[in-house]
């Protein structure tokens, strides 16, 4: 049995003015023709599937012409929600796609949705996890403590009786950390970046009984703790930080019990997304002029501030999203500021932003309390609202 597995499309996003719709549309078809090229059976949607809870008309249409198209290729489709999705939206007719081999998981009822298909090898167990929170988890199950949402997942996967001794397969939109590697929230990122990592994190170790993991959330592809625990990447470049990413899809090819091969595909962009640096008549020159049509972060090391620079930039790069300064003047700005920006800031507005910057969306109340719990057992002091 053949796999594909993507996530994070986050449909119906832009980039600073520029609307992605064409460019979704376009790498969408990529990952079909893919998936046909390939041979594959079945494709794995681990969650943001829209950029927003109320997606845009495009946004919608987008997404139902690529499940109409998987269904009319024969493709089977597994698909949960994530952070991002409404539960309502991805819900709705999914007991009708049913019948076309399309499966929603949209919210956790209170036990973890499966559904069992069957190949040469026999059968396999593909599971949907759609984003959970531990509260989510406390509804259903009264008798478990449940602290985190690492206890919320280790419940949830008890209680779902899974068989280790058949082929299984997760997918989820967790933030999923392991022994040795620590996606994203790790390092000299200070102590959100550590907060935001004990609240939300949950150990690769729990997925000891799964073939392969499909996992949603973090945009850099990369593998976690064992390369069949795997987090896909968003498709398309979506901000800076991910300039040097890059793109694929995994292909899983799944035999016999214990045989998993994963084939990581490069993905081609309709526009990239590049950051340049330099003085602008070097990046201007003629001959570094490359892809026009690419999206453009723009670093200018001038050391005086060039008039109309993105005016400018325009008539060279008509897709340039931002321009910013790096010299003697901002460099010297920034040791001032930055550090005094932080003390001035009250706790839990500087954890809102962090959160937003990570993840693209507002922190919960819920999470917020945690937040605050994690920063008390740390010893961090704090003006509370």
């Amino acid at each position: 049995m053949k796999l594909v597995h993507i996530g994070d499309l986050h449909i119906g996003r832009s980039i600073g003015d520029f609307d992605l719709i064409e460019d979704q549309e376009y790498i969408l078809k990529q990952i079909l023709g893919i998936a046909k090229q390939r041979a594959v059976d079945s494709v794995l949607v681990a969650g943001d599937v829209y950029d927003r809870a109320v997606p845009g008309e495009a946004a919608v249409r987008l997404f139902d012409s690529f499940l109409n198209e998987l269904a009319e290729e024969g493709l089977q489709a597994f698909i949960i929600s994530g952070n991002h999705d409404s539960d309502e939206r991805m819900n709705y007719g999914s007991a009708l796609f049913k019948s076309s081999g399309i499966y929603i998981a949209a919210r956790y009822e209170g036990e973890l949705s499966h559904i069992s298909v069957d190949d040469e090898y026999g059968r396999v167990n593909i599971y949907l996890m759609p984003f959970v929170k531990a509260s989510q988890v406390k509804h259903f199950v009264k008798d478990e403590e449940i602290k985190n949402y690492d206890d919320a997942v280790r419940v949830v996967l008890k209680n779902a009786n899974i068989n280790p001794a058949e082929r299984n397969v997760l997918v989820a939109h967790q933030f999923v950390t392991s022994q040795t590697d620590n996606p994203i929230l790790s390092g000299s990122e200070g102590f959100a970046a550590q907060s935001v990592g004990l609240v939300e994190k949950i150990s690769a170790e729990r997925f000891s009984a799964f073939d392969y993991v499909a996992l949603g959330h973090i945009h850099s592809a990369q593998q976690v703790g064992r390369s069949e625990v795997r987090y896909t990447g968003s498709p398309l470049k979506y901000s800076l930080s991910e300039a040097g990413h890059k793109k694929s899809v995994p292909i899983i090819t799944l035999g016999e019990k214990g045989d998993v091969q994963v084939e990581l595909v490069p993905l081609q962009p309709k526009r990239d997304l590049r950051h340049i640096r330099g003085r602008m008549e070097q990046l201007l020159s003629k001959e570094n002029i490359i892809s026009q049509n690419d999206f453009i972060y723009a670093t200018l090391t001038d050391e005086d501030v060039i008039n109309d620079a993105m005016g400018i930039f325009r008539q060279y790069y008509p897709n340039t999203i931002r321009i910013e300064y790096d010299n003697s003047h901002t460099r010297r700005l920034q040791e001032v500021e930055a550090p005094q920006s932080a003390q001035e800031k009250p706790f839990e507005e500087l954890i809102s932003e962090f959160y937003r910057q990570m993840y693209g969306c507002d922190i919960s109340d819920e999470e917020m309390k945690l937040m605050r719990e994690v920063a008390k057992e740390a010893g961090v002091k704090y003006e509370a609202d």
